[in-house]
């Protein structure tokens, strides 16, 4: 994991998308217990990104749950031109993601999860595929993972000298 800031979701207008929701069931002597979990990921379509689990008895209490949990998870990650600067590799537990900037009018070509995280993050044109597991859990995080991954254009034109353009252009 790379070592982004995190940030305070007071001051962001967030968009909340729903990834799953599962039914989860106890068997009691009593019969069966029904709860709730739900996995939500929050971002302003600005570069600004985060993901929450939340767990309740009721579908909608979940989800209200998981949007806290994800106001306190925020990254930021750097959108140039609509898409992402380079391609990148994400990981976590078994789940690998592979995503890819795009020319514009492409699109976000993604899977649901995947999907869910690159929208929320404000990507317009992307390619992304999902390798290994496809548990939502550890897709989402490993998206993130990926986007943490990311350097913006900027700050390597700066430490190597040299214009932006060159960066992409070299």
């Amino acid at each position: 994991m790379s070592t982004k800031k995190m940030l305070r979701s007071s001051e962001i207008e967030l968009k909340d998308k729903l990834v799953t929701v599962n039914r989860v069931t106890k068997v009691t002597k009593g019969g069966r217990t029904f709860s709730f979990s739900a996995i939500v990921v929050v971002g302003n379509e600005k570069g600004i990104v985060g993901h929450g689990l939340g767990k309740a008895k009721e579908v909608a209490e979940a989800i209200a749950k998981a949007i806290d949990d994800a106001k306190k998870n925020l990254v930021e990650v750097p959108v140039y031109n609509g898409t992402i600067p380079h391609e990148q590799l994400g990981k976590y537990g078994g789940a690998r993601v592979f995503v890819k900037p795009a020319s514009g009018g492409t699109g976000v070509i993604a899977g649901g999860a995947m999907r869910a995280v690159l929208e929320s993050v404000g990507v317009k044109d992307v390619l992304a595929k999902s390798k290994g597991s496809s548990n939502p859990h550890n897709v989402v995080k490993a998206t993130i993972d990926a986007l943490m991954q990311l350097r913006d254009p900027k700050e390597v034109a700066e430490l190597r000298g040299i214009s932006v353009n060159k960066v992409f252009h070299g």
